[in-house]
């Protein structure tokens, strides 16, 4: 299998360095060139052309996101943003997005083992992710020395019987690589009217907050990053903060989320099967979930058991997402009752949803 190609671009020489002992160790990955600025970064693309570009946003001589438009106006490279986001950084890997980069991760975390470790699963899983926006497909076998662990590890799987009988609405949604843009597009179209909605986005710490007062500009409903014990309202979107887990819990008539540590679940935290099987647990038929675009499968045994709960379950197609892999997934489990394009998904959750209100 052919390996992919990677250029590192970083003014730092330790995270070149600590960069590419990572990617180096991954059998799928080659790192190809490292590149102290853009202009050094030019020059090698000449010689060799990369599959995938790691790219910081501040660096000196030219900046990232100039960097990055001009890769996008004259030969398109899939770039992961790979930042500190602090500060207004955050702002700027927000605008990379807009401009064409496909994931923006934080770089290596440097502390204990064990988040370094995590955070090399994490940075070898979205470069393999972003190569897979081309067309020459990859396989998905990984060979990371990191468990791949379940949602048991943060939440028991609901016994049959377990799930409590409510008549309040709420809509549960995973996304991963492409999902800053899909749902953009599913939450712009949902009027404030809608059922309570609860989202995981695959993304850093830090990158939360900011992405979700953008949407929240721009959106009829409310959209904020989720705080422990924040309500699930009617009109209102609340967002899974980076790195950590989001849980729908319910208490009497009050649907409310936690925020939770915790490992990896599916190679991911916060984890979309994490959040799905509370819905299951917690909302049973009362619940919709979404899948859309990712690489991977997670939230494909989630959906199931939201499926076998009761839930209306609703996978983006192959189409309109950027990475057919977790709706893919979930839908070759048997989990998935319908399979929309993205721009619908809105429309159908409030004609189900308004359909339920009225049959209620």
């Amino acid at each position: 299998m052919k390996k992919i190609k990677v250029l590192i671009v970083d003014d730092s020489a330790l995270v070149r360095q600590t960069l590419h002992d990572i990617l180096s160790s991954d059998p799928r990955i080659e790192v190809i060139g490292l590149a102290s600025d853009p202009f050094n970064a030019a020059e090698k693309i000449k010689e060799v052309l990369p599959d995938v570009i790691t790219l910081d946003v501040e660096m000196p001589r030219m900046d990232g996101l100039t960097f990055l438009k001009k890769i996008m106006s004259q030969h398109p490279i899939p770039v992961v943003i790979c930042s500190s986001l602090a500060g207004k950084n955050t702002e700027t890997a927000l605008k990379a997005l807009e401009f064409g980069a496909v994931e923006v991760i934080h770089k290596p975390a440097l502390g204990t083992k064990q988040m370094l470790q995590e955070s090399s699963t994490l940075l070898c899983d979205v470069v393999v992710a972003a190569s897979r926006t081309k067309a020459k497909r990859i396989s998905n076998e990984t060979t990371l020395a990191t468990p791949k662990l379940s949602a048991d590890v943060i939440i028991p799987k609901a016994r049959p019987d377990a799930v409590l009988q409510t008549t309040e609405k709420v809509v549960a949604v995973g996304a991963s690589t492409g999902g800053t843009e899909a749902l953009k597009v599913f939450l712009e179209a949902m009027p404030r009217d809608c059922p309570g909605i609860v989202i995981v986005q695959h993304m850093p710490e830090g990158f939360t907050a900011a992405f979700s007062q953008r949407l929240d500009s721009i959106c009829q409903i409310t959209v904020k990053e989720a705080a422990n014990n924040d309500t699930v309202l009617p009109g209102h979107a609340l967002i899974a903060p980076g790195n950590h887990h989001l849980l729908l819990k319910r208490s009497g008539a009050r649907y409310f989320v936690e925020i939770k540590d915790g490992p990896l679940v599916s190679r991911h935290r916060p984890s979309v099967d994490v959040l799905f099987r509370s819905t299951a647990r917690y909302a049973g038929r009362n619940a919709i979930s979404v899948i859309m675009t990712g690489m991977g499968d997670d939230g494909a045994k989630g959906m199931l058991e939201m499926k076998e709960a009761g839930a209306y379950t609703i996978a983006q197609n192959e189409e309109s997402c950027i990475v057919f892999g977790m709706p893919h997934e979930a839908i070759k489990l048997g989990g998935v009752d319908k399979v929309l394009p993205l721009d619908a998904i809105a429309g159908e959750i409030m004609r189900t949803y308004q359909y339920n209100l009225k049959a209620g």
